[in-house]
């Protein structure tokens, strides 16, 4: 073999090494991605695309449906689901949806999380802009209590638990049924529809719930920015619901 000869195996052998290097090294550094119906935050951390439902877990891995109308009774077994179309869980608790988050393999949000992907990769107040936009999410309705109970003093526990509520026509929607009320992550209805818990509580103790619900989008802050500092993490009504974030996998 005459030098050029020698050369052009010594290149050749050592490009050939380096591309198995570098294809051991890709093996070694699998991509990391969310579980299915979760969308990738900038691909810092995951968020359910659909604001969370329930199942209730039976014995030997079976489950069914929990009605999103329902309060949980103590003891009952559940896991969050989000669904495209499902009817979102409401009358749930920031401990309740904690637990539900965790059978499901997930967590509830950190509020900076929450926000983050509420506002979507271009920070806005709203999903879809800077803007607000009526009734683009699913907002600016007429609340359901007086509907049913009429004035008085009527917003007590039995009353905000009722599960007539949420089953009024012009209350609750489908998860992602207002296809415009989304971010550019293609995260659906964190404004609107039910307040969603979040993985934080004040220095009292009270939970954090964000975003508003069907009715108000305004009065705890506009959008994303919309808190309540207000309630104790036992607390639940008609109103409130959650969906979980996860870690990169």
């Amino acid at each position: 073999m005459g030098a050029r000869g020698r050369i052009h195996a010594t290149l050749t052998y050592g490009l050939l090494a380096a591309l198995a290097v570098g294809s051991m090294g890709f093996v070694g550094q699998r991509r990391r991605g969310c579980p299915a119906g979760m969308i990738s935050v900038a691909g810092d951390f995951c968020i359910d695309r659909y604001e969370a439902s329930l199942v209730e877990v039976l014995g030997r891995g079976r489950t069914r449906p929990w009605s999103p109308y329902r309060a949980l009774v103590p003891g009952t077994r559940v896991r969050a689901v989000a669904r495209a179309g499902a009817f979102p869980q409401g009358y749930i608790s920031q401990v309740q949806a904690r637990a539900a988050c965790r059978a499901a393999g997930r967590r509830l949000c950190a509020e900076p999380e929450w926000v983050r992907a509420c506002k979507g990769p271009t920070p806005s107040a709203w999903p879809y802009g800077p803007t607000y936009v009526p009734r683009r999410c699913n907002d600016d309705r007429e609340g359901p209590v007086r509907r049913i109970f009429g004035p008085g003093d009527v917003f007590h526990e039995v009353q905000m638990n009722d599960p007539r509520l949420n089953q009024l026509p012009n209350t609750l929607a489908r998860a992602g049924s207002h296809a415009r009320c989304r971010n550019r992550f293609g995260v659906f209805d964190m404004v609107g529809n039910l307040h969603e818990w979040v993985e934080a509580t004040t220095r009292g103790g009270r939970g954090v719930f964000r975003g508003g619900y069907y009715v108000d989008v305004h009065i705890n802050g506009f959008g994303c920015d919309y808190a309540t500092r207000a309630h104790n993490p036992s607390y639940h009504d008609y109103s409130i619901g959650f969906r979980c974030c996860a870690d990169l996998r």
